[in-house]
Protein backbone atom coordinates (compact mmCIF):
# COMPACT_ATOMS: atom_id res chain seq x y z
CA UNK A 1 0.00 0.00 0.00
CA UNK A 2 1.35 2.93 -1.13
CA UNK A 3 -0.15 6.87 0.26
CA UNK A 4 0.57 9.85 -1.46
CA UNK A 5 0.34 13.64 -0.08
CA UNK A 6 0.62 16.33 -2.63
CA UNK A 7 1.96 19.99 -1.82
CA UNK A 8 3.23 23.42 -2.98
CA UNK A 9 -0.06 24.80 -5.05
CA UNK A 10 -1.29 28.19 -4.99
CA UNK A 11 -2.78 31.11 -6.88
CA UNK A 12 0.39 32.81 -9.23
CA UNK A 13 0.67 35.16 -11.65
CA UNK A 14 1.32 34.25 -15.12
CA UNK A 15 5.30 33.71 -15.88
CA UNK A 16 6.25 32.80 -12.70
CA UNK A 17 6.99 29.60 -11.48
CA UNK A 18 6.00 27.06 -8.16
CA UNK A 19 7.29 23.57 -7.07
CA UNK A 20 4.67 21.18 -6.54
CA UNK A 21 5.93 18.23 -4.37
CA UNK A 22 4.31 14.46 -3.47
CA UNK A 23 5.42 12.72 -0.62
CA UNK A 24 4.87 8.71 -0.80
CA UNK A 25 4.66 6.56 2.17
CA UNK A 26 5.63 2.32 2.06
CA UNK A 27 9.26 0.56 2.07
CA UNK A 28 8.40 -0.05 -2.19
CA UNK A 29 7.39 3.32 -2.76
CA UNK A 30 11.19 3.83 -4.56
CA UNK A 31 10.23 1.07 -7.22
CA UNK A 32 7.48 2.33 -8.99
CA UNK A 33 7.13 4.95 -11.58
CA UNK A 34 5.94 8.14 -10.96
CA UNK A 35 3.69 10.60 -12.32
CA UNK A 36 1.85 13.71 -12.64
CA UNK A 37 -1.54 14.53 -14.20
CA UNK A 38 -3.75 17.45 -13.89
CA UNK A 39 -7.66 17.84 -14.21
CA UNK A 40 -9.27 21.73 -14.92
CA UNK A 41 -13.10 21.97 -14.25
CA UNK A 42 -15.14 19.96 -16.67
CA UNK A 43 -12.56 17.82 -18.18
CA UNK A 44 -10.67 14.99 -18.00
CA UNK A 45 -7.75 13.91 -15.83
CA UNK A 46 -4.59 14.46 -17.85
CA UNK A 47 -0.98 13.27 -18.28
CA UNK A 48 1.28 15.88 -17.56
CA UNK A 49 4.68 13.79 -16.75
CA UNK A 50 6.23 11.39 -15.53
CA UNK A 51 9.60 9.19 -13.90
CA UNK A 52 11.00 5.77 -14.10
CA UNK A 53 11.59 4.29 -10.75
CA UNK A 54 15.44 5.12 -11.47
CA UNK A 55 14.79 8.61 -12.59
CA UNK A 56 17.02 7.56 -15.86
CA UNK A 57 13.78 8.40 -17.71
CA UNK A 58 11.19 10.69 -18.15
CA UNK A 59 8.13 11.86 -20.17
CA UNK A 60 6.37 15.24 -20.55
CA UNK A 61 3.18 16.35 -22.28
CA UNK A 62 4.07 18.38 -25.09
CA UNK A 63 2.63 21.41 -23.73
CA UNK A 64 4.69 21.95 -20.97
CA UNK A 65 8.12 20.72 -22.63
CA UNK A 66 10.97 22.94 -21.81
CA UNK A 67 8.87 23.91 -18.54
CA UNK A 68 8.46 21.68 -16.25
CA UNK A 69 10.72 19.28 -14.62
CA UNK A 70 9.57 16.46 -12.86
CA UNK A 71 12.27 14.65 -10.21
CA UNK A 72 12.30 12.21 -7.83
CA UNK A 73 14.10 12.36 -3.97
CA UNK A 74 14.07 8.20 -3.45
CA UNK A 75 15.43 9.16 0.07
CA UNK A 76 12.57 11.11 1.03
CA UNK A 77 9.91 9.34 -0.84
CA UNK A 78 9.14 12.15 -2.06
CA UNK A 79 8.59 13.17 -6.46
CA UNK A 80 8.52 16.92 -7.46
CA UNK A 81 7.10 18.95 -10.62
CA UNK A 82 9.28 22.38 -10.97
CA UNK A 83 6.34 24.21 -13.25
CA UNK A 84 8.32 27.78 -14.44
CA UNK A 85 6.81 29.90 -17.31
CA UNK A 86 3.45 29.45 -16.27
CA UNK A 87 0.39 29.89 -18.25
CA UNK A 88 -3.16 30.31 -17.47
CA UNK A 89 -4.11 27.39 -19.34
CA UNK A 90 -1.98 25.66 -16.83
CA UNK A 91 -4.59 26.12 -13.93
CA UNK A 92 -6.23 22.65 -12.72
CA UNK A 93 -6.05 20.42 -9.89
CA UNK A 94 -2.96 18.79 -9.73
CA UNK A 95 -2.63 15.03 -8.48
CA UNK A 96 0.82 13.05 -8.42
CA UNK A 97 0.02 9.17 -8.87
CA UNK A 98 2.54 5.98 -8.63
CA UNK A 99 1.98 3.43 -11.31
CA UNK A 100 2.17 0.38 -11.89
CA UNK A 101 5.22 -0.42 -14.78
CA UNK A 102 7.26 2.19 -16.70
CA UNK A 103 6.32 2.56 -20.89
CA UNK A 104 3.70 4.27 -22.39
CA UNK A 105 1.21 2.74 -19.78
CA UNK A 106 2.55 5.48 -17.66
CA UNK A 107 1.23 8.33 -19.79
CA UNK A 108 -2.28 6.59 -19.24
CA UNK A 109 -4.21 7.46 -15.54
CA UNK A 110 -5.25 3.70 -15.99
CA UNK A 111 -1.87 2.88 -15.35
CA UNK A 112 -1.79 4.05 -12.06
CA UNK A 113 -2.66 2.29 -8.50
CA UNK A 114 -2.42 4.64 -6.32
CA UNK A 115 -3.31 8.54 -6.14
CA UNK A 116 -2.67 11.84 -4.06
CA UNK A 117 -5.60 14.06 -3.30
CA UNK A 118 -4.62 16.90 -5.55
CA UNK A 119 -3.53 20.41 -4.93
CA UNK A 120 -5.21 23.16 -6.82
CA UNK A 121 -2.91 25.36 -8.77
CA UNK A 122 -4.29 28.57 -10.35
CA UNK A 123 -2.42 30.83 -12.79
CA UNK A 124 -3.77 34.41 -13.73
CA UNK A 125 -3.57 36.30 -15.95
Amino acid sequence: QVQLVESGGGLVQAGNSLRLSCAGSGRTFARYPLGWFRQAPGKEREFVAAISWSASSTYYTDSVKGRFTISRDSAKNTVYLQMNSLKPEDTAVYYCGAGRIWGYAALEATGYDYWGQGTQVTVSS
